[in-house]
């Protein structure tokens, strides 16, 4: 069995390598000042190229408080639960009614997280723009990834295939990431904010998507009267 002096060694040699185990997870895991100093320094040089540029500055005012802004894109999805209301498609009425509450669960969830999270938004000695409540998440960036991912379903629910479909899906991925690029830009946002506004209202989309299939397929029937099912 060896020498006691070597039993010894080896016996605490044992819990050495047990606590360097998780030293060497932590090791390779991204440490969060890492992931602030990156947003910091994304944010920074973003900001002093908004300073700089005056007119691109503009454009993309215009583009987050006008062309992407929350309102704007949650009235898009109010025109898809108006043009359901007026079909004449099995479920319509049903599926308008399951987009209003899923808006609804949607527009709480965001502001329940910014309420928790609490994260102060990015300061600057000379500000280009100014934005409320709290940064995390986004509301621009989660709003529109929830709206697109839900008007993307509703276009394939209706048939629209083929170039049509690739136009809109196009017409999504320039909006959500857009509208990403603009908040941290001008300056009221950090990247992460935004990377997780986009990560949370894909998510939340996907899952009121999936709730749907499970439970809105079969109220749907449940509606419908026999024999209009073909129609």
């Amino acid at each position: 069995s060896g020498p006691p002096a070597r039993r010894a060694s080896s016996a605490r040699s044992v819990p050495a390598a047990r606590r360097s185990r998780p030293a060497a997870r932590a090791a390779a895991q991204p440490h969060p000042d890492v992931l602030l100093a990156l947003d910091r320094t994304v944010a920074t040089g973003l900001h002093e190229s908004a300073r700089e540029s005056p007119g691109f500055t503009q454009v993309n005012r215009v583009l987050t408080d006008w062309v992407w802004d929350p309102w704007t894109m949650r009235l898009a999805l109010l025109l898809a639960v108006l043009a359901l209301l007026l079909s004449r498609r099995g479920g319509g009425r049903t599926t308008a009614l399951w987009l209003l509450v899923t808006l609804l669960i949607g527009s709480v969830l965001q502001q329940g997280l910014k309420f928790l999270v609490d994260r102060p938004r990015p300061r600057w000695r000379e500000p280009v723009d100014s934005a409320h409540y709290a940064a995390f998440p986004s509301g621009h960036a989660m709003t529109a990834a929830f709206v697109c991912v839900l008007l993307l379903w509703l276009a394939h629910r209706a048939g629209v295939r083929g170039a049509l479909m690739r136009a809109a899906a196009a017409a999504a991925a320039v909006s959500v990431a857009g509208v990403g690029f603009t908040r941290v830009y001008l300056g009221v946002h950090w990247p992460s904010d935004v990377v997780g506004g986009w990560l949370l209202g894909a998510a939340a989309a996907s899952a009121a998507v999936a709730a749907h299939h499970r439970y809105g397929a079969q109220r749907t029937e449940t509606l419908e009267p026999p024999g209009t099912a073909g129609e």
